[in-house]
């Protein structure tokens, strides 16, 4: 639904109008619409940041159309209809994922895109995530990839520490297993009394 108030009629008579803020939907859409519906080429933007630009039809994504995400990785891509034809994910730091021969952080080569690119450390220094030095993860949470996740609450909220999502049971116990913790605990010698 949008707002009577933040649109702009263009041409009465084809029913083309620019849009602004979606009341219910908390989206953003800038662009036309065409009996009603959107239409032609746009921006919609999500109240999760992300935003498409590209073409829509009757409504949905539908033509050359790449989502942005708030990471800064993108998914360029043919829609028809509001689903993908074809496309490619490209991460913030400009690998793009390949759906076939992907070896990349594998049991093949176990190297890190920046280790690809720039050269592995010297030996006896690690490079424990792709960012050198790695996020500082909050004690007892887990970094998961789009945020920090605490397993008390099962809330992972992104690196700003705004709330993305809760947990399921499946992804909660893909973090535990999987992801690099934030210490909650001293290592190493403690000290003498």
């Amino acid at each position: 639904m949008v707002r009577q108030d933040a649109l702009r009629l263009r041409c009465p008579k084809d029913w083309k109008l620019e849009a602004g803020a979606m009341e219910y939907t908390g989206s953003q859409y800038i662009g036309e619409f065409v009996d009603g519906r959107m239409e032609g080429d746009a921006e919609y933007i999500l109240p999760t940041e992300t935003k498409y630009v590209g073409e829509m039809k009757d409504g949905m994504f539908h033509g050359q159309g790449t989502l942005y995400f708030p990471n800064g990785s993108r998914f360029d891509a043919v829609w028809e209809k509001g689903l993908v034809v074809k496309g490619t994910y490209t991460f913030s730091d400009g690998l793009q994922y390949n759906t076939e021969n992907w070896h990349y952080c594998d049991s093949y080569d176990r190297r890190f895109y920046t280790e690809i690119c720039y050269g592995l450390k010297p030996a006896g220094i690690s490079q424990l995530t792709n960012m050198d030095p790695p996020r500082k993860i909050p004690p007892g949470c887990y970094d998961c990839g789009d945020g920090f996740y605490n397993p008390n609450t099962r809330i992972v909220k992104d690196y700003k520490y705004r709330f993305l999502r809760n947990a399921d049971d499946d992804e909660h116990e893909w973090i535990v297993r999987t992801c690099r913790k934030g210490l909650d605990e001293t290592t190493g010698p403690e000290p003498q009394s």
